[in-house]
């Protein structure tokens, strides 16, 4: 495995980090989950991401039941806040101060941890001052609850507003959490230049866009059953990839990752990795093959003819419109 740094800070992270966004606490058995985090682990992955709302809270017990007995030292535990939570009263979601102090001890409690490494916006909420925002996350620094305070989908202009109050308040505001890949690459023209202007790196998800760079889903095929295109939450992400052209381009990709010794996953998890602004890709697994399989991305270098050739096969399927970033 190998190591970036975060940001413009000192913390370390895993080149490719574990998240459990659709499989710990829904798709998939405990047991099963806790195999991946084992696989994760001897992988050689050290950073795991999480967030309140992944199964509603059940996400986070998981892990942290899974990461139980680790040196916890030796592990980055990154979690969110925004999204509803509870029961669903007036409180229970977005970036107000009462929510951000609250949501924050619930997380830690199901991580079993005392604190997080990295606390993440989980998206922007208009509703709410930023200054309020950043305050309370200000403080949950000083508290020692969180070490570094990031976001998650936030737009260019977000994030050089989040960043100057977070010098102002003198806390590391050190990462966003877009999706990227291949296929999705709205964050290149404005998130990414004014990220390395701020000293934020991207922790992306979705690198292999939620499967279809995998090569799975074939053209004029139907889905397979059971895969993350039949999941309800998944299907809202993945439908935007499903034509039929985006996937006869993905399988002219196929001799260009034989061509550098890789499967399509990996080729699609190393491609991200080029970027330097990106400090680590996040994959998720419903079964610990796929762990071991997309863990050879890393440290894995794509010669530039390589990733001409790429962009000459997928072409105008590439989406690159920056007002794409999602916020509510």
């Amino acid at each position: 495995m190998e190591f970036r740094r975060l940001g413009r800070s000192g913390l370390n992270i895993s080149e490719i980090s574990y998240g459990n966004w659709l499989t710990h606490g829904s798709q998939v058995e405990e047991d099963q989950a806790t195999a991946c985090v084992r696989a994760a682990l001897d992988a050689g992955i050290t950073t795991f991401d999480t967030a309140d709302v992944y199964a509603n809270t059940k996400a986070e017990e998981v892990l942290g039941r899974a990461l139980k007995g680790e040196r916890r030292e030796s592990l980055e535990v990154f979690t969110k806040v925004f999204w509803p939570t509870g029961p669903g009263g007036p409180n229970d979601k977005g970036l107000g101060r009462k929510h951000i102090s609250e949501s924050i001890n619930g997380s830690l409690k199901r991580l079993q941890t005392d604190y997080v490494d990295l606390y993440q916006a989980h998206r922007f909420d208009r509703t709410v001052p930023l200054e309020e925002t950043m305050l309370a996350f200000a403080d949950l620094v000083r508290q020692g609850k969180v070490l570094y305070i990031g976001v998650s989908e936030w737009n260019a202009e977000q994030i050089a507003r989040g960043a100057e109050l977070a010098r102002e308040l003198k806390v590391p505001f050190i990462s966003n959490q877009p999706q990227y890949s291949m296929l999705w690459r709205v964050i290149e023209s404005q998130v990414v230049p004014t990220s390395e202007r701020e000293g934020i790196s991207q922790i992306v998800w979705s690198p292999i866009a939620q499967g279809v760079l995998t090569g799975k889903y074939l053209p004029g095929q139907p889905v397979p059953e059971g895969s993350r295109a039949t999941d309800a939450t998944g299907s809202k992400f993945i439908q935007r990839f499903m034509s039929d052209d985006v996937l006869e381009k993905v399988q002219r990709l196929k001799p260009l990752a034989e061509e550098a010794g890789l499967s399509l996953a990996q080729l699609a998890v190393a491609w991200v990795l080029q970027n330097p602004n990106v400090a680590s890709a996040i994959i998720g697994a419903s079964r610990p093959e796929q762990v071991h399989e997309n863990v050879k991305a890393a440290g894995v270098k794509l010669e530039d003819e390589l990733l001409e050739k790429i962009d000459a096969v997928l072409g105008d399927a590439v989406e690159t419109d920056p007002r794409l970033t999602v916020t509510p």
